[in-house]
């Protein structure tokens, strides 16, 4: 397995890493599909974006970017993992997280944050195992398939022993 940042060439294999799971589940509350184009601009935009490859094939990918969109924000970044159904279970979500959390720290972020769905408490707990700790549950706040959906907040605090949250003020 080899963790590599991510290039606007893996753009098609992320749609079809994402596309189904889009289509078919509740993991992500997205409805539309994503384009290349849409997948090329995450690539390009996100301030971090890796992929995991076995024997040269994408099979995941990680990204984060700011929380939310106000300046004071600019260091908590919420951090998304997706695999394919055959690198589920093989250490690379583990894997693409652990290099997310270095480039988020290299960045001098002070927290990565996951939204996940409640319905998908295989991530719940993968989160958690990687010490994700889940700070609420905001209920109702997705709508797919026709019901309404919860959403868990996880977080983890990544920045060094004695950051200074005043530095970049």
């Amino acid at each position: 397995m080899i963790i590599r940042p991510g290039k606007p060439s893996d753009s098609i294999r992320v749609t079809e890493i994402m596309n189904p799971i889009i289509r078919d589940t509740t993991i992500s509350f997205k409805r539309e599909e994503w384009t290349i184009d849409d997948a090329e601009a995450l690539v390009s935009g996100s301030p971090a974006f890796f992929v995991g490859e076995v024997e040269g094939r994408v099979q995941g990918f990680a990204y984060f970017d700011q929380f939310r969109k106000a300046s004071g924000y600019d260091r908590a970044m919420e951090q998304s993992v997706m695999l394919a159904p055959e690198a589920r279970g093989t250490g690379m979500g583990k894997a693409l997280v652990a290099e997310l959390e270095r480039e988020a720290q290299r960045q001098g972020k002070g927290s990565l944050w996951g939204a996940i769905s409640a319905e998908n408490q295989a991530g719940v707990a993968f989160h958690a195992s990687l010490g994700f700790e889940k700070i609420a549950v905001l209920p109702r706040v997705g709508f797919k398939f026709g019901r309404w959906l919860d959403l868990v907040l996880m977080q983890k605090w990544i920045a060094e022993e004695g950051d200074d949250p005043k530095g970049s003020d």
